[in-house]
């Protein structure tokens, strides 16, 4: 595991939130990291440009009332990612 990774490891069996340099949020159980890859289980993968919700309304919804599951399984390329943080993290303030 790289230096760079290490701060995932806290991050495996729990629910994340992937922010990616494109009009889409991941939330999803986060099950591994690795090379150039996360891999999300029980996923929601969604397009911002499909509803009138910006990405921090979406993600508190995702927060208060559940994750909406689209994917049983997702790969997302480690270059794209902005941000990971844990969905129980997120406030409205």
């Amino acid at each position: 595991m790289s230096d760079d990774a290490k701060p995932l490891a806290r991050y495996v069996g729990k629910v994340v939130v992937v922010d990616v340099d494109a009009p889409y949020v991941y939330i999803g159980t986060l099950t591994r990291y690795a090379g150039d890859f996360v891999e999300l289980r029980d996923a929601d993968v969604h397009d911002l440009r499909d509803s009138d919700a910006t990405r921090e309304l979406y993600v508190l919804e995702s927060s208060q009332y559940g994750v909406r599951r689209n994917r049983h399984l997702v790969h997302i390329r480690a270059e794209k990612i902005v941000s990971i943080s844990l969905l129980e993290d997120v406030t409205d303030h």
